[in-house]
């Protein structure tokens, strides 16, 4: 028993409205179901040298740079991360084949990550009859919170900010400054749209560069600047899928210019 600390990158992911799609089933129909959609995403996380730390019923916590040393632990969970969103589409495609052959509805599976950075303490915990080789922190709670952010903000994969200050070569765009539930300051979290080579495409670039002045003009208060910036990100996010992103902050700004915030307002959403 016992631990190190170390700095690690976590990742949670879990299927979204898993409960609708686990009525299609009986329990031997649902058991090999979560199977195939484990076995698939679990090959993607060891290949670019995580470690699983658990199944959580539909879902997958896991690490990188430990055991094992990783220079590049923020990196790789994104790589992973990225992976397992491309293998859905060739799942779903198998699995609604085998729907389609046993007359049932096919419910396609969709996945949301959260990925955190920082120091934690990882080993062997439990008790001396039983124990995992797991992690504990505050980075560990903050990774689950932002996967549960996924769904909130439209978006496949939610970064902590460390996490995305370690991958600056990747596609990634700021979402928001939120307080999670547990914590007393603000955290900036971002998404990841793509991988090094998405960052160097001129429409995801044009993208940032606007998305960027409408973050910076709505937490001004500058809302006319705010909502100008918005429309031309509706146009440019078609293949980013941001709709739901740039739904939530017109809601705000149209909230904001009826009702103003206070004085000391910092942009902070709770």
């Amino acid at each position: 028993l016992g631990g190190e600390e170390r700095e690690l990158t976590l990742l949670f992911c879990d299927v979204r409205g898993f409960t609708a799609i686990s009525e299609q089933f009986d329990a031997v129909g649902l058991t090999s179901l979560i199977n195939k959609l484990l076995t698939a995403l679990t090959h993607e996380i060891l290949n670019r040298q995580g470690t699983v730390d658990k199944y959580l019923g539909d879902g997958i916590m896991a690490f990188w740079n430990a055991p094992i040393d990783d220079r590049e632990h923020a990196r790789h969970g994104c790589l992973s991360a990225l992976a397992m969103l491309d293998e859905m589409a060739p799942l779903n495609s198998r699995l609604a084949m085998e729907a389609k052959e046993a007359d049932r509805k096919h419910i396609p599976l969709k996945c949301g990550f959260g990925l955190n950075t920082g120091l934690a303490v990882v080993g062997n915990m439990g008790s001396e009859q039983r124990f995992d080789y797991s992690v504990l922190g505050d980075i560990v709670n903050l990774a689950a919170r932002l996967e549960g952010q996924s769904k909130f903000y439209g978006v496949d994969i939610v970064l902590g900010a460390e996490t995305c200050a370690q991958v600056p070569s990747m596609a990634t765009i700021e979402l928001d400054l939120i307080q999670v539930k547990g914590k007393t300051v603000g955290v900036k979290i971002f998404a990841l749209l793509g991988d090094e080579a998405i960052e160097k495409t001129g429409d995801f670039r044009t993208l940032r560069n606007n998305h960027q002045q409408m973050i910076a003009t709505y937490r001004a208060q500058e809302w006319d600047i705010a909502k100008a910036r918005l429309k031309e990100c509706r146009i440019l996010c078609e293949p980013f899928g941001l709709d739901q992103l740039y739904d939530l902050y017109e809601t705000r700004i149209t909230e904001h210019e009826a009702n103003p915030p206070a004085p000391d307002w910092d942009g902070v959403y709770v």
